[in-house]
């Protein structure tokens, strides 16, 4: 069922892209937090990666998209509580 989800999410932040109108801003623990810009050399461009932590005693779900350029970028965030 999580993978679902996972797979549903992915799509989703394919259709929304990386409009500025749908920006998500970092948050201590996003992989691209303080200014951070990794660079994916092997991963291909358009390809979609999920980050997990957590923070404030929630568990948080990132999605990442891979810019042409091999730099990633935030598509989607869901928070849910660790309890």
């Amino acid at each position: 069922m999580k993978i679902l989800a996972a797979a549903l999410l992915a799509t989703l932040a394919g259709i929304a892209g990386t409009s500025a109108a749908f920006a998500v801003e970092p948050v201590p623990g996003s992989i691209t937090y303080g200014g951070a810009q990794p660079r994916l050399e092997q991963a291909p461009a358009g390809s979609n990666f999920f980050h997990t932590f957590h923070l404030n005693g929630s568990e948080v779900h990132e999605i990442y998209k891979v810019n042409a350029d091999r730099s990633v970028s935030i598509v989607s965030r869901s928070v849910s509580n660790s309890d």
